[in-house]
């Protein structure tokens, strides 16, 4: 490596992706390194608070749903570490409690997936609401409010399934196939 390919790598801005989906962070990884980011892939959060602790994000892509803990539990770590890092959630079961709960502790951005790059890289930049954003002519669905009722009920219950089933007053088995079901557009 030359001196230039050093001082050319140090002006690239860091970004942790932490998902637990190796495909996606390996087609992720090549796509964002294209677009100038210096890369970081951890598959877990436990993972990702190591890899942060060496070196602080600038940029942070958080998967919400992984194997063991919640990509929300990792957003207050990361801030903590640098409070300039811009984080955005991505994920495939995306509800407005767990949206409003990245907001609430310091993502800049939540995005449900599919996402390309260029929609990821928008997130980071973004400062501000959207005002032109498009509001629904029609009530949201039933099915989608149960959706978003259970996810509310099992971020109050930080995650546990038995305790969240018992608020719900359904059995535990049947709350897991519903939240094994990918959720209601």
């Amino acid at each position: 490596m030359t001196p230039a390919d050093t001082d050319a790598r140090d002006e690239r801005s860091s970004l942790l992706i932490v998902d637990d989906d190796r495909d996606f962070c390996r087609i992720l990884q090549r796509s964002m390194e294209k677009r100038g980011f210096e890369v970081s892939v951890a598959h877990s959060v436990e993972d990702a608070r190591w890899l942060a602790e060496e070196n602080p994000p600038e940029y942070a892509l958080l998967d919400l749903k992984m194997a063991g803990a919640s990509g929300l539990t990792l957003i207050q770590h990361l801030k903590q570490l640098d409070p300039e890092t811009r984080i955005v959630v991505l994920t495939g079961y995306a509800s407005i409690a767990t949206a409003v709960e990245a907001i609430k502790l310091g993502a800049t951005h939540y995005l449900a997936k599919p996402a390309s790059a260029e929609d990821i890289v928008a997130a980071f930049h973004k400062d501000a609401g959207d005002d032109s954003a498009k509001v629904r002519d029609e009530p949201v669905p039933l099915k989608r409010l149960e959706w978003e009722h259970i996810q509310k009920v099992l971020m109050e219950n930080s995650g546990n399934i038995t305790a969240t089933a018992r608020q719900l007053k359904v059995h535990r088995r049947t709350l897991q196939r519903r939240l094994a079901k990918y959720p209601v557009k």
